[in-house]
């Protein structure tokens, strides 16, 4: 999963479909976790993907009204459909993206 910065993520807002945007920081163990599971995710669905390291961009936790991390954001056509904060599964992550894709 490819790192974005503003333009990569302002660009991603502006295409019509689905994607998935993953905000985390370094040091959460959670999110270390949970960034070996989207990588499997990843390899799995064939679907836009990018993480953004929250420690370098607070005012995106005010935007999307994050509230910790790891946090997985569904988007459709720009606009946020779900926040997942509790990652569960890899088979959890899967349903819940192909229940955007049905």
């Amino acid at each position: 999963m490819n790192e974005w910065n503003r333009t990569e993520l302002a660009d991603f807002l502006e295409v019509e479909g689905i994607g998935l945007l993953y905000f985390y920081t370094p040091l959460c163990g959670t999110c270390q976790v949970a960034s070996r599971m989207l990588q499997i995710v990843e390899e799995l669905v064939d679907i836009p993907m990018g993480k953004m390291n929250l420690n370098f961009y607070p005012d995106m936790a005010e935007n999307f009204a994050i509230e910790s991390v790891p946090c997985l954001l569904m988007i459709k056509n720009g606009t946020v459909q779900e926040t997942i904060y509790a990652f569960h599964s890899v088979p959890f992550l899967l349903e819940k993206i192909k229940s955007y894709l049905g």
